[in-house]
């Protein structure tokens, strides 16, 4: 493998105006020093892409995208994918915006490059967990990712995890734009295709963190469209 090269993080926010500058400060401390951190922000209400405008200009490694409306995670994520490869990112990385992520975690994910095509950080693996989650939830997370498992036969214990660090040729292979789902199935169907390409995927054990300030963007509407999108994900490259 290849040694780690210019990385890009990818956040998307949307209402995260108490988060978003605390995080980028946080995570410029683990980036390696040829990065650039870009926020793609979609059309907050409460401040948020312009807090980002403001970090932006007083920084050259922090940019912004803004999206005029909330689309959902999946489209935000392939607009900042294409914008980074775009400017010649060799590692593309993911997180949320909201600190469930810890960015002293981004060092691991990317040294497991070295050895792989993608890294995730999985809250189900070996040394990995999750903190402050009621069990309902927790049931949610866990069975939506074992449901998934079961169903495209694969064996990543986290697929639904968020906290991505991927080699460039990954996401150029997999054809991000033509990924459909707007929610958490955007996730799996990202893991899915680069196992199905032949990627090498591995798991990096972190300890997730409920969100420190702010609301969640987990709904119903979400768990659903996961549901209903995974099998369609299989049927598609069967």
């Amino acid at each position: 493998m290849n040694a780690i090269g210019n990385t890009w993080l990818v956040i998307p926010t949307y209402n995260e105006a108490d988060n978003v500058e605390p995080l980028v400060e946080a995570v410029l401390a683990q980036l390696p020093e040829q990065r650039t951190v870009l926020i793609v922000d979609d059309g907050s209400p409460d401040g948020t892409g312009e807090i980002a405008d403001r970090i932006a200009a007083e920084r050259e490694d922090v940019r912004v995208l803004h999206r005029k409306t909330k689309e959902g995670l999946g489209p935000a994520y392939v607009a900042g994918f294409r914008e980074a490869l775009a400017n010649g990112a060799e590692v593309i990385c993911q997180m949320d915006a909201d600190f469930s992520h810890d960015p002293v975690d981004i060092p691991r994910l990317l040294a497991a490059l070295e050895h792989a095509d993608l890294a995730l950080g999985s809250r189900y693996a070996p040394g990995g967990g999750i903190e402050q989650w009621g069990p309902l939830r927790r049931f949610i997370s866990k069975g939506g990712s074992a449901y998934a498992r079961a169903l495209l036969g694969v064996s990543v214990k986290d697929l639904t995890g968020g906290f991505k660090a991927f080699r460039r040729e990954v996401l150029e292979r997999i054809e991000i734009g033509t990924i459909p789902s707007l929610g958490y199935a955007f996730q799996v169907e990202t893991t899915y295709r680069a196992i199905r390409a032949g990627f090498r995927v591995v798991e990096v054990p972190i300890l997730f963190h409920d969100r420190r300030v702010g609301e969640s963007k987990m709904s119903g509407r979400i768990v659903i469209e996961a549901a209903l999108r995974v099998p369609a994900m299989r049927w598609r490259n069967d």
